[in-house]
């Protein structure tokens, strides 16, 4: 049941802060054409937030971005979340381990929602929080490894959506898509092959809570070029090793 919106001023508010989620960069009459509000109330709303801290003005363009003040609420977020806190350690060492990128991600509604990205050692400076970010299940790594393992029901139902292409790999067909999900179970991995983001191939394995439903996914992710068969099979071993030792201290 839509739960009831009892401030109004509040929801304008927010609407004005989750326009940042389509562009990192927007003025007045962008936000007021993406939410419908006017100019005066949209200037009013930003100035509040960028007083506060959760918003930064340009001073040469005009234009907002988001503030330190959310990165700081993303990070208490980020903390809020056992498998974070336990994981990190475990991806570290698999991206030092495998020089590859290791993301973590759990479900949202029809989607991924990125939790955490670790890099290797020595591309710290490439390292940016993916806090909040989110993908469509059904094209990611990541979110299949997860789609495979939700109630029958809905996964029948998200099979019947529309699923638009990302790139010539995506799979836009509902009876591909169920067959790669059984796959999926049969094999304990899901693959994206470069179905979501040209060149970026990954290999992604879920993570199951104490009752057994799927709660997260870990993968690995790089050039396709690497990924061959034979280390895809090296890496799943790598990600259930680790995963199984997550679980354990979750």
């Amino acid at each position: 049941m839509k739960k009831e919106i009892k401030v109004t001023s509040l929801k304008k508010a927010v609407d004005v802060l989750n326009c940042f989620t389509q562009k990192p960069k927007l003025g007045v009459t962008q936000i007021s054409n993406m939410t419908g509000l006017y100019k005066s109330n949209v200037y009013n709303i930003l100035s509040t937030y960028e007083a506060m801290g959760y918003l930064e003005r340009d001073n040469e363009t005009g234009k907002y971005k988001l503030g330190l003040g959310i990165f700081t609420l993303s990070r208490a977020l980020g903390d809020s979340f056992c498998i974070t806190k336990v994981a990190l350690p475990y991806m570290q060492e698999m991206a030092n381990q495998t020089r590859e990128r290791i993301y973590l991600g759990i479900p949202h509604e029809d989607e991924v929602v990125y939790l955490e990205a670790l890099y290797p050692a020595g591309e710290m400076n490439l390292m940016r929080s993916l806090l909040g970010e989110r993908a469509k299940m059904y094209c990611t790594g990541i979110g299949k490894a997860m789609l495979a393992y939700l109630p029958e029901e809905k996964i029948e139902e998200y099979c019947n959506r529309p699923l638009p292409a990302f790139t010539e790999n995506t799979i836009t067909d509902s009876e591909e898509l169920k067959r790669e999900l059984a796959r999926i179970r049969k094999s304990g991995y899901a693959i994206d092959c470069m179905e979501h983001e040209f060149g970026i191939k990954c290999i992604a394995v879920p993570v199951f809570d104490k009752s057994g439903a799927v709660c997260a996914a870990i993968s690995i992710s790089g050039p396709s070029l690497r990924f061959t068969n034979e280390r895809i099979e090296e890496l799943y071993e790598l990600l259930k090793t680790n995963i199984a030792m997550i679980v354990e201290r979750i």
